[in-house]
């Protein structure tokens, strides 16, 4: 890349207060995203991959190195003085990625749509942009997230007394659990 005038490398935003280094780390950061959800364009449409879609397709490290890789974003992001609720959301966004893309075949097609990395991007951008936007935005999400996660543990917990009742009750009846 080279610089536009200025000094700046092309797409960079000027932030109020910001030096040229934070710049520079978006730019990058920008690029690596690109790179690992969104390099690559299937001929005559509009639909984008990258290679963590690609990567993807190993069975088990693929997920893993994916991850790997996003968490760099994750871990510049930190440098950039992301608050924690934003990396916690990010976080969130790459576990997803991962957990989902280790299901044989649909989270292949998971990692193509969902596009972690990207998500992650606009949550450092905006994070740059408007500090206090981004932290407000991301504890909604994290506020969420955990009554989703107490609802699956609920839900988990149910079902669990329910299996163990129908197996407690096979047994005491002397036809046994299957």
């Amino acid at each position: 890349m080279t610089a536009e005038a200025g000094g700046r490398m092309p797409g960079t935003r000027v932030v109020a207060g910001s030096g040229e280094l934070q710049d520079v780390r978006v730019a990058r950061l920008r690029t690596l995203s690109r790179l690992l959800d969104s390099q690559f364009r299937i001929p005559g449409t509009n639909f984008r991959f990258g290679l963590d879609a690609i990567v993807g397709l190993v069975p088990g490290l693929g997920d893993v190195a994916g991850a790997v890789a996003s968490s760099a974003i994750i871990f510049e992001a930190a440098r950039l003085g992301a608050p924690k609720s934003v990396l916690a959301r990010m976080m969130a966004n790459v576990g997803i990625e991962m957990l989902v893309g280790a299901v044989p075949a649909l989270g292949d097609l998971f990692d193509v749509v969902f596009k972690a990395n990207n998500r992650n991007m606009r949550l450092i951008e905006g994070h740059v942009s408007t500090p206090d936007l981004a932290h407000r935005s991301s504890r909604r999400f994290l506020l969420w997230l955990g009554i989703g996660l107490a609802a699956l543990v609920v839900v988990a917990g149910a079902l669990a007394v329910v299996i163990g009742i129908a197996v407690y009750r096979a047994i005491a009846s002397g036809r046994g659990p299957l």
